[in-house]
């Protein structure tokens, strides 16, 4: 294990070319980088990246010439679901459901019929999200009268075991309901208990058929045991804006502010633009930040709600499950697939989308001296980009990742055409 890391001549997301100096977990030093001539023995120990990313770095100290590419704080999954995961037990077909309700269904039928436990898949995913750059995640965990919290403590393991390679929040989540799943309300309460560091909800009108009894029963909990709050929110039209004004008024009424997130909110893309920052300007007073993760239907108008104020971040969501056959961890991915559906062309445009994973959603979740500075935790993604508007629109594959000032995870990637092929010389073979 190195006491010192030096990372030169990297590219923070203002274009400046930096040296990096990394000790005790955090960055201690940013610095204009040097030209190589005045390095001194730094420029004798330094390994170039590609070495550091085949090999990683072993000495006491240990110097990573970066040669420009771009520094990024670590990514941040705002929306998980690791129990969830088909990933790590093989392809599964997806069964379609056009109703919430139809889907929860059928994922309890695939969840008896899954031989691979929850706490393998899981591990499999959560690889995947740390060797794309990935440092912190949230992750809802379904708390039913079926599973009890069996996903829970599988996933409250992992969230130790991978304590020094990804900081991993639990999210207790009703899957099935509060108020249409009795017993679950008590589950809550003994998840909370268990670990869990925050508690989520699901359509408490719509669904639940309930929004009062639903949404009093979170924010109960929620100040009782002194977590945060994340309520996916998928309805559309006057019910959603109804929602809204409630959960707002019980961030005021419960002191949450700053501790509650709107998950999805596919409302805000129903209501209207006028309405909609109307939402956002009380959300940014109220401290409730919003999810989005790009999908195919109405969504968040990003910009006008972060004209307002308001925080609006991204997660995965649903990775290769019951819910959703697509994704692969990767947050770039979702940054870009939330740029292309809200029509981002710019780079300033770009910029935001990269913000939704990293510094918005750091700030939704509460997490603490985030950033490429002095002081901050050395949780950082190096990747061969030249700007952050690129490394959206492309999300290359080539990356060195710290986690704490260590590196855990590394990758390069390259394609080699062995040989042209033409028609012709396709035409000739046998």
């Amino acid at each position: 294990m190195y006491e010192l890391l030096h990372l030169l001549d990297g590219t923070l997301p203002d274009g400046s070319r930096v040296d990096l100096t990394i000790a005790d977990g955090r960055i201690r030093c940013v610095a204009q980088a040097k030209e190589p001539s005045e390095r001194g023995s730094l420029a004798v120990a330094s390994a170039g990246f590609e070495d550091a990313v085949r090999t990683g770095a072993v000495s006491r100290e240990t110097t990573i010439d970066l040669g420009g590419r771009l520094v990024l704080p670590a990514l941040v999954n705002g929306h998980a679901h690791l129990d969830k995961t088909f990933v790590g037990s093989g392809w599964q077909p997806h069964r379609p459901g056009t109703t919430v309700g139809e889907r929860v269904t059928a994922e309890r039928a695939i969840r008896d019929e899954l031989d691979v436990p929850v706490a393998e898949r899981a591990d499999a995913l959560a690889a995947a999200m740390i060797g794309f750059g990935t440092g912190t995640v949230r992750t809802h965990v379904d708390i039913d009268p079926a599973v009890g919290l069996a996903s829970l403590e599988a996933i409250l393991d992992l969230q130790d075991r991978l304590r020094d390679t990804l900081r991993v929040q639990v999210v207790a989540f009703p899957q099935s309901g509060i108020i249409a799943s009795p017993g679950v309300g008590a589950l809550l309460e003994e998840a909370l208990r268990a670990g869990a560091d925050a508690i989520g909800g699901l359509d408490p009108l719509c669904f639940d058929q309930d929004a009062e009894g639903h949404l009093d029963t979170v924010f109960d909990l929620a100040a009782r045991y002194d977590v945060g709050v994340d309520i996916h929110l998928h309805d559309l039209g006057e019910p959603a804006r109804r929602q809204y004004a409630m959960i707002a008024e019980r961030t005021r009424r419960h002191g949450r502010a700053g501790r509650v997130a709107v998950s999805h909110a596919y409302g805000l893309g129903s209501i209207g633009v006028d309405q909609a920052r109307r939402v956002g300007a009380e959300f940014a007073a109220t401290g409730i930040a919003v999810m989005t993760n790009g999908p195919a239907g109405p969504m968040p108008p990003v910009l006008a709600m972060r004209a307002e104020g308001a925080t609006v971040f991204s997660g995965s969501d649903n990775i290769r499950d019951a819910w959703w056959p697509y994704g692969d961890g990767d947050m770039l991915a979702v940054a870009r697939q939330v740029a292309y559906q809200s029509n981002f062309r710019t780079d300033e445009e770009l910029g935001v989308a990269l913000d939704l994973v990293t510094a918005s959603a750091a700030r939704a979740l509460g997490v603490h001296d985030y950033g490429v500075h002095e002081g901050a935790v050395a949780d950082l993604l190096v990747i061969d980009s030249p700007s952050p508007a690129a490394a959206v629109a492309a999300h290359p594959a080539s990356r060195l990742v710290l986690h704490g000032g260590r590196i855990v995870a590394a990758q390069l990637a390259s394609a080699h055409v062995l040989a042209p092929i033409t028609l012709d010389a396709m035409a000739t073979r046998p």
